[in-house]
């Protein structure tokens, strides 16, 4: 099959076909980032070969298990029913693949996701990665698969209540956190990220962290100004999701009425995550500007650098944060690109 797969495309949709047969996750339970991953490589400008290379060396180093096998047909009118149930992944992926052909990638997105925002959380928050890279391509396969990814792994953290936000500030809301009780004595199932995130979420005072944003057309903007921060601080591997989730957002949300719900469920994953980064201060903007004016190469070195880089995060972070500054004209999405990847310290 995989055979057969390559001789009917080439370049990348060949290898992109070959990884849709592997589970969207490897043991135990971690995000299997190919198919992301190959399109960034691609797009910063590698050759098939490096795709295919890649690829090869992914799969084999994490062992990468094929797609499990289905279990039932999931039904339109309680299509909702098993989410969070990771052995639907089969079920799950060809339900949704099937309404995306049906409907369309916007009309799925707008009919599926807002049910699922809740979920979010799943598997630290890969498949929104997924589905971001389905909607840049417009691959109506990967968006099918990013939504049954979403609906296999669904994890659900406390829900909006409508209560009054109380601050515009996303760097407040983070900040705060480390005032929860219990929030530097809880005790994770294991040390996976959404582990974290899940007993994190389940200590009483994190309840109100998801309404407590005052949502506006300018939070998008001040939140991801945030996350660049918080990860030039720290250069930390959980903040890095949170520079990488802001692009992943900003593509999704194109295709949504009402983007609020999915950037306020992002926030409260990241707040989650406060305790894993260490309760990082951010720094101050004397000090952010002074890295913002660091020498650092151009992109086509940073770019280089990552695809001759096998660590999944390399690439992803270059690839967001080249694609984050042409929207926010921020030269410190560079810095921390050239960091990343060991050009500069």
């Amino acid at each position: 099959m995989r055979q057969a797969a390559a001789i009917q495309f080439s370049g990348l949709e060949a290898v992109l076909s070959r990884a849709r047969e592997d589970s969207v996750e490897f043991p135990y339970m971690l995000a299997n980032h190919v198919p992301m991953v190959l399109v960034a490589l691609e797009r910063l400008g590698a050759s098939p070969d490096r795709l295919e290379q890649w690829y090869e060396r992914y799969r084999d180093n994490n062992k990468l298990p094929s797609m499990p096998p289905p279990v039932a047909p999931i039904i339109g009118a309680s299509w909702a029913e098993a989410l969070g149930d990771r052995t639907r992944e089969a079920d799950y992926r060809a339900f949704f693949v099937g309404e995306t052909r049906r409907l369309g990638i916007g009309v799925v997105i707008r009919t599926y996701l807002p049910p699922m925002v809740n979920g979010l959380a799943g598997s630290a928050t890969h498949p929104l990665m997924r589905l971001a890279y389905g909607v840049l391509r417009k691959d109506e396969e990967e968006v099918g698969t990013a939504l049954g990814y979403w609906a296999a792994c669904y994890l659900p953290l406390p829900p909006a209540t409508a209560a009054a936000p109380d601050t515009d500030d996303p760097a407040r809301v983070l900040a705060d956190v480390s005032h929860i009780e219990g929030i530097r004595s809880y005790e994770a199932e294991t040390d996976l990220l959404w582990h974290n995130i899940r007993a994190v979420a389940a200590l009483p005072g994190f309840r109100p962290v998801i309404d407590r944003l005052a949502f506006s057309a300018d939070t998008p903007r001040r939140m991801a100004a945030t996350s660049l921060a918080l990860f030039a601080a720290t250069m930390d591997f959980s903040a890095l999701h949170s520079v990488t989730g802001m692009h992943w957002l900003r593509l999704v949300s194109l295709h949504l009425e009402n983007v609020e719900p999915l950037y306020r469920a992002f926030w409260q994953v990241i707040a989650a995550l406060v305790p894993k980064i260490g309760f990082p201060a951010l720094l101050t903007a004397e000090a952010l500007e002074e890295m913002r004016s660091r020498h650092a190469p151009a992109w086509p070195e940073i770019k280089r650098a990552a695809i001759a880089s096998d660590d999944e995060h390399d690439v992803s972070l270059v690839f967001s944060a080249w694609q984050e500054e042409e929207v926010w004209k921020d030269p410190l999405y560079r810095v921390v690109a050239a960091r990343k990847v060991g050009l500069i310290d």
